[in-house]
């Protein structure tokens, strides 16, 4: 019995000090504002898809104190295309993106992060002026990323993150494939959430 008890004692002890570790992985829910650049090279006249705030969730892996990868995750978003005459149509658009990020840590209060990575963006669901037009099926393109933690909790933290991705198209004629020109989105993302680190 008294074995038994120091084997219990021991467990909860050794329990104890796993759970009080931080665990390498974080995971953020942001609110994210996506501003276009919207670079257009067809005939169109003020051919761009409008700005829009999505939600996004973000999960980071720590590899050491100082260096994370984050895979950027949202649902497919639908996109609205304008041109200078206003509405011409919609796509929907999937854009996981990964970074490897550097998180400085010597800081007290907050710990900014600066990141570099690569996006994919899968297009579908392409209706332009009523099919006349389309467009790639996915986008390839590098992503730049700052923001910055400001602990809340010893687990909580509220994230501020901005990033730089290029996302682009080719644009066709639906009817002949030829090509009409590009479409460059490269939006600026400004994000606010709340990090939770287990």
């Amino acid at each position: 019995m008294k074995k038994i008890l120091i084997a219990a004692a021991v467990g909860m002890l050794v329990a104890g000090q796993v759970a009080a570790q931080e665990t390498p992985w974080l995971v953020r829910a942001r609110a994210v504002n996506m501003h276009m650049t919207n670079e257009n090279s067809t005939p169109v006249t003020g051919l761009g898809v409008s700005n829009k705030t999505i939600p996004e969730v973000d999960v980071s892996y720590f590899f050491s104190k100082n260096i994370a990868a984050e895979l950027i995750l949202t649902v497919p978003q639908q996109m609205n295309v304008v041109a200078a005459g206003g509405d011409v149509g919609t796509f929907k658009a999937l854009p996981p993106t990964l970074t490897v990020q550097y998180h400085f840590t010597d800081l007290k209060g907050y710990t900014p992060y600066v990141g570099a990575g690569l996006n994919f963006t899968k297009i579908t669901h392409v209706n332009l002026a009523g099919g006349a037009f389309s467009l790639d099926n996915h986008s390839y393109g590098f992503a730049l990323q700052a923001g910055v933690d400001v602990p809340l909790t010893k687990q909580v933290s509220l994230n501020f993150d901005i990033k730089k991705v290029q996302i682009q198209s080719d644009v066709y004629v639906a009817a002949t494939g030829a090509k009409a020109g590009t479409l460059k989105l490269d939006p600026t993302l400004v994000g606010v959430g709340i990090g939770y680190r287990f």
